[in-house]
This record gives structure tokens, C-alpha cells and sequence, in this order.
């Protein structure tokens, strides 16, 4: 189902996938079966979402990410692929970020550029999210900073 609310240009929507009010989905992504996207999201080209993800209200992801099946996304998470932004820079570096098997993303959280969240990995609520997160873990909030 897409609600005629929403601006799906994108041809590579998986069955029963669901696709809310006020969402937009840019061509060049390709999201899985049974998906349930939550309004307000907004899901840019180069993306490509596994089957049986939940994308809760208010996130954007980003070109480069990659989100592996049965993720779970909470409302308003921030996503990032640009270390160093800056309006207009045309030399910006494309960090993604990868979300694995059955990672749980909390409400709130951020996760910087170049980040892999580890299959069945839990990030807590409001945790920023700086370095990789390991199989399995649980992340309340990990700030060590990886600057090269």
C-alpha cells in the first residue's frame, strides 16, 4: 500500500510493503517485501532497505545506506553521511552507513557517517553513535570520536 499522500517515484517497492502519508521516496531507492514505512520519512537514491524493516515516523535516510531485513528504526532517528558538511561543497565524501540483520535502533539516536551497526546490535534511545557497534550489543550511548 502507498497512500496517495505520499511522493513514491521509486519502481523497486517490495509486496506489502506499506509506505505512509507525507513520504518521499526518490527513484533510485529500492526497498524490500513487508516493509512498513511510517510518515514523514523521507528516503533519498542511492538506498536500499532489506525486507521486513520498520522505518518509524520522521527519519531520513540517506544516500549510501544500506539496511539489512527485519531492522527496526525509531521515530525522529538522524542519520548522517557527510563528515564535514558545508552548503554548496562539491568535494564532500560519502560516508554510509549500514545497518545489519535484525539491529534495533532507538527513538532519538543519532548515527554518524561511516558507521556499521552489527547484526541484532540494540542502540538505546537519544544514543549518539560515533564508531562501529559490534554483533549483538547493547549501546546506551557511545561518544569515542573517530576523526581521521
Amino acid at each position: 500500500m502507498i497512500h496517495p499522500l505520499s511522493d513514491v517515484q521509486s519502481k523497486h517497492i517490495g509486496d506489502g510493503t506499506n509506505i505512509w502519508q507525507f513520504c518521499v521516496v526518490l527513484p533510485g531507492a529500492v526497498i524490500g517485501k513487508d516493509c512498513n514505512i511510517c510518515s514523514h520519512c523521507f528516503i533519498e537514491n542511492d538506498v536500499v532497505i532489506g525486507d521486513r524493516v520498520t522505518v518509524k515516523c520522521g527519519v531520513q535516510i540517506w544516500d549510501g545506506m544500506r539496511i539489512e531485513d527485519d531492522v527496526f528504526i525509531g521515530p525522529n532517528v538522524t542519520f548522517s553521511n557527510d563528515r564535514y558538511p558545508k552548503s554548496r561543497n562539491k568535494n564532500w565524501k560519502l560516508e554510509p552507513v549500514i545497518l545489519k540483520k535484525g539491529a534495533v535502533i532507538g527513538a532519538g539516536a543519532t548515527i554518524l557517517p561511516g558507521v556499521t551497526i552489527g547484526e541484532g546490535a540494540m542502540i538505546g534511545a537519544g544514543a549518539v553513535v560515533t564508531m562501529d557497534v559490534e554483533a549483538s550489543q547493547k549501546v546506551i550511548d557511545k561518544r569515542k570520536y573517530r576523526m581521521p
